[in-house]
């Protein structure tokens, strides 16, 4: 027998090695030149017919043979993503917020905020903390401050974010900057 191997893996050629079986069909005694796989767990383990026995081979296979409706759904879903993890459009992937700075130390200084972090960090009044949960910075009127909130409370809104519970304590830290700059920079009439 040749040695002839595979042009993608180096594994033996599938050619090659159906010249040595035999037909696993029981009373069969004709050379098993067709492969097909042991079972939905064995995709990669063989049993080799012959062309009659793996048309009959074939036409009774049912990979979800066994399976709930469920796990059938389950298996589909995961085939239509090359059985990758996914996540919601418009989100970041779940590792991906691990490389947002929050987590990051710049020990040598080359995104250059290490200087920001050593600096002393002065006290900053209820009223600049709210503003900066908003995003805004002074001077700011009461009809930006809304505007921002708004913006900020529809877009992190639970129904909006799947119920993501990061989404969800950022919206009350918001919720809860708003109510104290509501009472700070009450409205002119």
């Amino acid at each position: 027998m040749s040695r002839s191997t595979h042009k993608y893996q180096g594994t033996p050629d599938p050619r090659a090695a159906a010249a040595q079986y035999a037909c696993h069909f029981p009373g069969c005694e004709l050379e098993g030149p067709y492969r097909a796989p042991k079972s939905r767990n064995q995709l990669d383990r063989y049993l080799w017919f012959c062309l009659e026995h793996i048309r009959e081979y074939n036409q009774a296979w049912d990979f979800f043979k066994g399976m709930s409706e469920q796990e059938i759904e389950r298996e589909r879903r995961a085939d239509s993503v090359w059985q990758r993890e996914t996540w919601p459009l418009g989100k970041d992937k779940p590792q991906a917020k691990r490389w947002r700075g929050e987590n990051l130390h710049d020990d040598f200084g080359i995104f250059g905020d290490q200087a920001k972090s050593e600096a002393p960090k002065q006290p900053v009044s209820e009223e600049t903390e709210a503003l900066l949960a908003l995003g805004l910075k002074h001077p700011v009127t009461f009809q930006e401050i809304r505007t921002k909130y708004r913006a900020l409370a529809k877009e992190l809104h639970p129904d909006a974010n799947g119920g993501d519970p990061e989404a969800e304590e950022r919206l009350k830290d918001v919720t809860r900057a708003y109510a104290l700059l509501k009472v700070s920079f009450r409205e002119s009439p």
